[in-house]
């Protein structure tokens, strides 16, 4: 595939094809005067003040997508967005005009024949042709411009696609917007279209393994037994339904049972995996209790917690199912992971001014970036400074009325558990502040 410099590349080779056409042709000769192949927008041909010359410019004047590739799709990423699946190539057309400009009666009218003439016979831009303009000799290649010198490493040459030249033919109302466009003088033109130019990144993909079998071996047949019908409304695959935090919470904290709902999940090396993309964070851990084919349980250790960070995870299942050798992974399912607050209750006294200093110790600790504040009863209340990670922060509360408020710590929008949900109907945990 051809790179980013491709655009550039095209309309080098194609230069350069006029210039050797018109070379070859004795074009000067037969005018009389030099003859130059320019690549400049219309209205910068002739300069300002200055005389037309006898010359072709070529100029790109749209870019499109090409029909037949553009169904190849755009980049993917997996889920978590951070390794690139594919690299599907940009695929173009390049339109462009030929306009002869004359210094002398009939010089216009000549450079184009021969230019059209040259497009229509050599519709093919061969690879050859592409190295031939591209690739300067050494001797030559250090007196070009930095510009023209990187071309050469455009990739057009080894795309996949050979370009092919397409006469283009625009009525007289195309031709009038485009020259009204470039508000420039109407000269003797003709359209081409360029096709097809596959620009295609070059960044490292996610590698796919070749399948090696499609099932057991059929003793009857001697067959692979390929794709088996299973007669039930449920996939034969390890699932996913639900995840339950301890005692009904909506989110987990650390040291305590989640339990993983399912189908299918029965079986050896059953393990559960954690993912946090935001900050990279891909771990098993093995799972609790017996086998069992609709429910898996983890807990999150307390002395892990530095490496489970409050916020929002993928939670999936690993395991072996009976009967088979390869282990298996579930879809994926969200887990939120909450602050817990360790020193609550805790009872503080007001100094002079009516404020109350309140400590708060939790796991697990804070890591840079993460916001954080301590909703006390129905206030929100900023930590005083600090330098992540840690797992304790102090809060000054302002004027505070003298109660005992519910205190919950607010990480990243995720809030310590206030309510026991174990109980009908719920009631409140006994973290409150006590303020004296």
């Amino acid at each position: 595939m051809s790179n980013a410099l491709a655009i550039a590349g095209v309309t080098a080779v194609l230069r350069d094809r006029l210039n050797d056409g018109l070379v070859n042709h004795n074009i000067s000769g037969v005018l009389g005067s030099t003859v130059t192949v320019s690549v400049l927008p219309p209205d910068r041909v002739v300069p300002e003040g200055g005389s037309e010359a006898s010359q072709l410019n070529l100029f790109l004047y749209r870019v499109s997508p090409n029909t037949g590739w553009h169904d190849q799709g755009l980049p993917a990423h997996e889920p978590g967005g951070r390794q690139r699946l594919g690299n599907p190539p940009l695929s173009l057309d390049l339109h462009y005009l030929i306009s002869a400009y004359s210094g002398g009666d009939l010089h216009g009218e000549i450079l184009l024949g021969h230019a059209m003439q040259l497009m229509h016979e050599f519709p093919v831009i061969t690879r050859e042709m592409i190295r031939t303009a591209l690739v300067p000799s050494p001797d030559v290649g250090l007196d070009l411009p930095p510009a023209l010198r990187s071309l050469a490493d455009c990739g057009l040459a080894d795309q996949v696609e050979q370009l092919r030249i397409t006469p283009e033919f625009l009525d007289t109302e195309e031709i009038s917007k485009l020259w009204t466009a470039t508000q420039s003088h109407f000269r003797p033109t003709a359209a081409y279209q360029v096709s097809v130019v596959l620009i295609e990144a070059t960044r490292p993909t996610r590698p796919t393994l070749p399948v090696l079998t499609r099932g057991e071996i059929d003793p009857l047949s001697g067959r692979e037994r390929g794709v088996v019908v299973s007669p039930d409304l449920l996939p034969p695959l390890p699932t996913l339904e639900a995840v339950r935090p301890a005692d009904n919470q909506p989110v987990a904290r650390m040291d305590e049972t989640v339990t993983l709902e399912g189908h299918h999940l029965d079986g050896a090396a059953r393990e559960v995996r954690l993912r946090n993309d935001r900050f990279r964070i891909d771990e098993l851990l093995a799972a609790t209790g017996t086998s069992d084919a609709s429910r898996l349980t983890f807990t999150l250790p307390a002395a892990r917690a530095a490496d489970f960070p409050v916020g929002v995870y993928d939670v999936s299942a690993r395991l072996v199912r009976p009967g088979e050798s390869l282990p298996r992974e579930t879809n994926r399912l969200a887990l939120t992971l909450a602050p817990h607050i360790t020193n609550l209750p805790q009872a503080v006294a007001r100094d002079g001014n009516g404020d109350a200093a309140i400590t708060l110790t939790f796991t697990p600790e804070l890591r840079p970036g993460q916001s954080v504040s301590l909703l006390l009863g129905h206030e929100e209340i900023s930590p005083e400074g600090f330098v992540a990670p840690l797992a304790t922060l102090d809060f000054i509360a302002s004027d505070a009325d003298a109660g005992a408020p519910l205190a919950r710590l607010r990480i990243d929008g995720i809030d310590s558990p206030v309510a026991d949900r174990s109980t009908t109907p719920p009631t409140f945990l006994d973290v409150r502040v006590t303020i004296s």
